[in-house]
């Protein structure tokens, strides 16, 4: 005994020291990512966590087309390619159209403006020459191009090159071009400069290529990255580049760090209230898990906007729902009657196929987003996925680490653990049309508001500035304007006039120059807004421009976050479909999946609530948060099979697993809800806007996880057991009827 204290007393100073250590630096990160303005007005940060556009500002630059009257196509595709350049300085760049010939590049947590246009460079024209220098292909018949490593199998060094793929038209170019230039070279010129001069091996009529003899991965991205760039369909010189302001500001960030510190103290004191000494385990667990998200955050540079923190909010809810989970294996075991010792063994143990299926589901997701997405897609796929590996670790080692240290001290009486009897199953399949027919009206009304929306706005959806543009007022004030008081007071005059709240502001360091971003505004509104801010402020009326912008979300950067949200849809299924070994686990999880974003859009079409970028985050967490709720329920239905064998019926299978993960159900989305309740009631405006859809989603997730994905794989498993008693009885009948013809022709 004393032998256990004394190892008890030893883990548990081991484990304050490492929540003291990585607690002080995950607390230096924070406070290093405070923002800090200057005597000129430019606001920056000390290191820490990189902030995106919409937290901290950063560097705006204007890009024109050299051809006087570029087409919309080529704009278009042009805002599109620039957008996948500027992802190798954040994931969360915005580049969206201005006017009908300029395109504005947005890169958040930077403020030298002048580095970032001499690394960006001139957008120029890439071309390639034979040795006679005659033009034998242009930039636009490449269709990507990525840096590679590979492994020297002779000298095992590692090689660098870069990958390119040809467009349909510039295969066949380059297979010719490589056929009559076997032996010479072929020289890549971008802006009147050569970056490479390779010598053709063979001809090459696959429609790829690679260029070797690169020294680093840095400069073999360089040169994959000027390729990318050079393969626009429009050439581009710099108009204009500027350090703006935060769009939110810093009072944003302040509400958003208050909201998360209450709504995390909330959720640690129901663990300890609701689990007891395992609550106060997973709360040290989770105090370490927040400090090391912020240090690898850090580390990692990773650039966090609104959307990234959804991505962090749905893994505690993750890390916590993991807990949630073990604790009620643990009550379970010991109102079997097993030792507290024993129970936590085998509680762990029961809950580690839920967890990891739960887990590693939703990491799939994570992953194809984050290959197959841009921009806000892949800033909230990242965070995700650092998230639920930091989750699973903690869950899995540290809260396991610190029960038992507990438990060594001298916690070993049942009454710290709580004791979980079993309970009479709630009959949930009952129930299963009611709620099948509230689904579907729950949807139908979305259908019907979009089609009211339409006749009404002109749209489906209240589509926000990032989807539809507007119009961007340049105003000059007579004095520096600090983001406060641009929110406080120069906000409300553009609201009265633009009678929505969908207004976007941001402050041009070192300047007085304020730029607002709001809907498309008609020349009448146009002249309204300027005669209120003459009036208001004292502008001098001729330092007020005006443009119309595009979405900073291209029609490309939305087709790739459906495709690939269609994607992980399916690689998800098929993760199910193995691990749970039938097809039906895996079709009623992706209906329930579905339902649940269906839900939500409909509230965003009945509501009417503002449909921008971060609303694609919104609908990406509620995937996320649906498939692991569901994962759990289906866990313990393929438990339940094997334990209550092949006597007990299919109704009381499911009906009794739904019960015993109920309350595990309730408590994961109670603690996951009050982070963004907390959330939605401190936080300012545009953080309401985003917290609002989630707690819709949270709630649907969890009604269709207790509700509709049991009832749905019942339904499907019955209809194939009638399909295989038919079946059977069909050939039982056929072989009667063969006996007897067999009987009747002797």
């Amino acid at each position: 005994m004393k032998s256990n204290k004394g190892k008890g007393l030893l883990g548990l100073l081991g484990l304050l020291v490492v929540l003291g250590i990585f607690g002080f630096f995950g607390y230096d990160t924070l406070q290093k990512s405070k923002l800090v303005t200057d005597e000129n007005g430019v606001t920056s940060q000390n290191g820490g966590i990189k902030l995106g556009l919409d937290l901290a500002g950063g560097v705006s630059i204007t890009y024109q087309a050299k051809e006087e009257n570029p087409s919309a196509e080529d704009m278009s595709d042009t805002q599109y390619k620039l957008q996948q350049r500027v992802q190798n300085y954040s994931s969360e760049a915005e580049v969206y159209q201005e006017g009908g010939n300029r395109i504005n590049v947005d890169i958040p947590g930077v403020t030298d403006a002048n580095k970032i246009l001499e690394e960006l460079g001139k957008p120029g024209s890439l071309q390639f020459y034979d040795e006679n220098w005659n033009v034998v292909l242009e930039g636009t018949d490449v269709a990507s191009a990525k840096a590679v490593i590979y492994k020297d199998q002779q000298t095992g060094n590692n090689n660098y090159e870069v990958a390119l793929t040809f467009t349909d038209e510039g295969t066949k170019k380059f297979a010719d071009v490589t056929a009559a230039n076997v032996g010479k070279k072929i020289a890549i010129v971008y802006d009147n400069v050569m970056y490479s001069n390779p010598t053709v091996q063979q001809a090459i009529t696959g429609g790829q290529a690679s260029i070797s003899g690169m020294t680093s991965y840095e400069e073999a991205e360089n040169l994959a990255s000027t390729i990318r760039i050079g393969s626009l369909s429009l050439e581009l010189e710099e108009l204009r580049s500027n350090v703006v302001g935060a769009k939110l500001g810093q009072e944003a960030i302040t509400t958003s760090l208050k909201a998360g510190a209450i709504g995390f103290g909330i959720v640690c004191v129901f663990m300890i209230v609701v689990y007891l000494i395992p609550g106060l385990a997973a709360s040290l667990a989770l105090c370490l898990y927040v400090a090391l998200m912020l240090i690898l955050l850090a580390a990692f540079e990773v650039t966090l906007t609104l959307p990234g923190i959804a991505g962090i909010i749905l893994s505690i809810g993750m890390a916590v729902d993991a807990n949630v989970i073990i604790f009620t294996r643990i009550k379970e075991e010991i109102g079997l009657g097993k030792t507290v010792h024993s129970a936590i063994k085998t509680g762990f143990a029961k809950a580690l196929s839920a967890i990891v299926d739960g887990n590693v589901t939703t990491l799939i997701a994570a992953a194809v987003l984050y290959w197959r997405g841009s921009g806000t897609v892949k800033g909230f796929a990242t965070t995700l996925a650092l998230g639920i590996v930091l989750s699973m670790f903690t869950a899995l080692f540290v809260t396991k680490f610190t029960l038992n240290t507990l438990y060594n001290l001298g916690f070993q009486d049942q009454k710290f653990y709580g004791i979980r009897k079993e309970k009479k199953a709630l009959n949930f399949l009952g129930k299963r049309n009611i709620c099948f027919i509230i689904s579907a009206v729950m949807i139908l009304a979305g259908v019907a508001g979009m089609v009211m929306n339409k006749s009404s706005i002109g749209n489906a959806f209240n589509y926000s500035l990032d989807f539809q543009g507007g119009t961007s007022t340049s105003v000059t004030f007579n004095e520096d304007m600090s983001l406060e008081r641009i929110s406080s007071e120069v906000v409300p005059v553009v609201e009265s006039i633009t009678n929505s709240a969908d207004t976007q502001t941001q402050k041009v360091a070192g300047t007085n120059e304020v730029i607002i971003k709001t809907r498309t505004l008609s020349v009448e509104e146009r002249q309204a807004l300027d005669e209120a801010l003459v009036e208001n402020f004292g502008v001098d009326e001729s330092k007020i421009t005006a443009e119309s912008i595009s979405g900073a979300v291209s029609a490309e950067m939305k087709r790739d976050a459906v495709m690939a949200t269609a994607i992980a849809t399916v690689f998800m299924l098929l993760y199910i479909w193995v691990r749970f070994k039938d097809i039906r686990f895996a079709a009623s999880a992706v209906l329930a999946l579905v339902h649940d974003v269906l839900v939500v859009v409909a509230c965003y079409a009945l509501a009417k609530w503002s449909v921008g970028s971060t609303a694609i985050a919104c609908l990406l967490t509620i995937v996320g948060y649906s498939i692991n709720a569901t994962i759990v329920i289906f866990d313990r239905i393929r438990e339940n099979i094997k334990l209550m064998g092949p006597k007990a019926s299919t109704v009381d299978i499911v009906n009794t697993s739904i019960t015993q993960t109920f309350t595990r159900s309730i408590n994961t989305s109670l603690t996951t809800f009050v982070m963004v309740f907390v959330l939605f009631i401190m936080g300012v405006s545009s953080i309401r806007e985003f917290a609002l859809p989630l707690m819709a989603g949270i709630i649907c997730g969890t009604y269709s996880s207790v509700c509709l994905t049991g009832a749905m794989w019942y339904v499907m498993t019955t209809k194939k057991q009638k399909k295989d008693a038919v079946e059977k009885q069909a050939k039982k009948d056929a072989e009667k009827a063969a006996k007897k013809a067999k009987k009747s022709g002797k």
